[in-house]
């Protein structure tokens, strides 16, 4: 079964590109961009079984990036009876977050997006 609009609206959301946009007319999308026109043909030509894997893939996603927003409940709070709140809860939950979203771009075979937050080092020579 073929993704649906949403599906494919996040898997390039989580790995890191741009809105494809509804119109062929401009200068963004895949058109321009040989890595977004190899995410999109990925996405359009999966087995089913590999689209399964990316639904699973998705559903972890969107799971990881509900909870950012949810751990800021207990940012105002530094420490409550015995219970002390992790400082780094949200970086820890964006960390996890990021390297799932790479995992789904190991997976598609596709390198990470212009708008995915690349922490690693480049070495240009």
């Amino acid at each position: 079964m073929a993704f649906s609009d949403a599906e494919k609206t996040d898997i390039r959301r989580f790995c890191g590109y741009p809105a494809y946009g509804a119109g062929s007319s401009g200068f963004q999308g895949w058109r321009f961009f040989q890595a977004y026109g190899l995410l999109e043909f990925r996405m359009n030509n999966l087995s089913a079984a590999e689209e399964a894997v990316s639904r699973t893939y998705l559903g972890t996603l969107r799971g990881l990036e509900a909870a950012v927003p949810q751990s800021a409940q207990s940012l105002d709070t530094d420490q409550a009876a015995v219970w002390t709140r992790n400082k780094d809860e949200v970086q820890d939950r964006f960390a996890l977050l990021d390297e799932w979203r790479r995992r789904l771009c190991s997976f598609l075979g596709v390198p990470s997006g212009t708008s995915f937050a690349d922490t690693s080092i480049t070495l240009v020579v």
